[in-house]
């Protein structure tokens, strides 16, 4: 029964699962795509990156890594061998902008700080930005905006390359050259790096973690806003955490009108880790003001602070229910964890089916459409990614589309260094 009363209370609020049905969403999304490669100003901005995916690495080139990502900065060297990329020389630092806003000559001479050590060895770095950004024709990134709870004052429209190449010029070091992509970009240059792409249909980058984004390959031909009939194929970024028409509850609200960006990234607040234990918590505490769940479970709860999606998936998989006062409170909790993964997986699967029907790929069973994924969620999730996994195989059953889902880890790196080395 408490199963059925959580299920009544998500119901109330606009919160279920159900509320998403992907094949139907992925189509409306499509919709929105195509608009984006039409025009500037969409809801989402199908942002060229002017990036190749052809092309060899040769083995022994090496370049300098930059990963800024959502909470963790990262910076190295990724050298191409017989045996796969190799890391060395590796820092891991929290973002600037945590907790206490950083300006951008701090960002970058940060960022400076990190790589200096690294230019003797190569005068080729990318930079994997994962924030908003315009990509220009040189690959380098103009600043749109900073975001997932980082601030950084006085970024709108800065160059993110120039900038660090004009600080590093500064400090005495020349002759440098950097390209810009975002995370996304960069797990699928990673993770399709070793692939046989003779048997695959079509390539799919997916962020599921801190974050949530997307990108495919179109050729130049397809984004009308720039012109362009050619048939070279490059990456397309969506920035599809932008998408703002999949319905949304009262509680998706609430976190929005709290958060550092409201009004923005309704996708991304309905499915990055960063969101989903903020959105726990507030659904929680209105289940205890109405007498769903016990005030000693409450208390516990508020206890706890802050809940991050490591602890939903605990709670989705009915460990670490401890702190609950009764049997009740247990599934209660369980449920409302797994609802947010499983809505979560809808929404993820919209995003990427719509991607399908957007290149029209992944007719051949023999050569499906590889999705190179990776985050926390995708990664770790073991709710999130079972329940991902079924839904895209239904969707692209349904549509008679083959996919595979293919989970990397640490491909960022990797990414960053093909993406420099390919497109010098």
């Amino acid at each position: 029964m408490s199963r059925e009363r959580a299920l009544r209370f998500l119901n109330k609020y606009g919160m279920s699962a159900e509320r998403i049905e992907p094949l139907a969403e992925a189509r409306r999304m499509a919709e929105a795509m195509e608009d984006g490669l039409r025009r500037d100003g969409a809801v989402l901005p199908m942002i060229p990156t002017y990036l190749r995916t052809d092309g060899q690495v040769p083995i022994g080139a090496c370049a300098a890594v930059i990963d800024a990502g959502g909470t963790n900065f990262r910076a190295g060297l990724i050298r191409m061998t017989d045996h796969g990329p190799e890391l060395s020389r590796m820092v891991k630092m929290k973002m600037p902008g945590i907790g206490t806003p950083a300006s951008w000559d701090e960002l970058i001479s940060f960022v400076a700080d990190a790589v200096e050590p690294l230019m003797d060895e190569t005068d080729d770095i990318g930079f994997c930005f994962s924030y908003s950004a315009d990509i220009t024709p040189e690959i380098d990134g103009r600043v749109i905006r900073i975001d997932k709870e980082v601030v950084i004052t006085g970024s709108e429209g800065k160059l993110v390359g120039a900038s660090l190449i004009a600080e590093l010029e500064r400090r005495g070091i020349h002759g440098k050259h950097c390209v810009i992509l975002n995370d996304t970009a960069a797990v699928l240059l990673g993770g399709s790096a070793m692939l046989d792409k003779s048997r695959c249909g079509g390539l799919i980058g997916q962020v599921s973690g801190t974050g949530t984004n997307t990108c495919c390959v179109l050729p130049l031909r397809r984004i009308g806003k720039l012109g362009r009939a050619e048939d070279t194929g490059i990456l397309v970024n969506l920035e599809s955490g932008m998408y703002d028409a999949l319905p949304r509850g009262d509680f998706d609200r609430q976190l929005d009108q709290q958060s550092n960006n409201p009004g923005m990234k309704w996708l991304e607040k309905l499915t990055a880790g960063v969101y989903l234990g903020e959105l726990a918590r507030l659904m929680l505490h209105a289940a205890a003001e109405e007498g769903l769940i016990e005030a000693k479970t409450h208390e516990a709860l508020a206890a706890l602070g802050h809940f991050d999606s490591a602890v939903l998936d605990a709670w989705a998989c009915g460990e670490k229910l401890e702190l609950c006062a009764s049997s009740e409170d247990r599934d209660f909790l369980q449920t409302v964890a797994q609802e947010l993964f499983f809505r979560s997986a809808r929404a993820m699967c919209a995003n990427l089916v719509g991607i399908l029907l957007l290149t029209g790929e992944g007719r051949d069973p023999e050569k499906p459409v590889v999705i190179c994924a990776e985050g926390s969620l995708v990664q770790k999730g073991r709710c999130y990614r079972p329940a991902l996994e079924e839904q895209l195989a239904r969707c692209a059953g349904e549509l008679g589309r083959f996919v595979r889902l293919q989970v990397g880890e640490e491909t960022t790196l990797p990414g960053a260094a093909a993406a420099a080395l390919l497109n010098r």
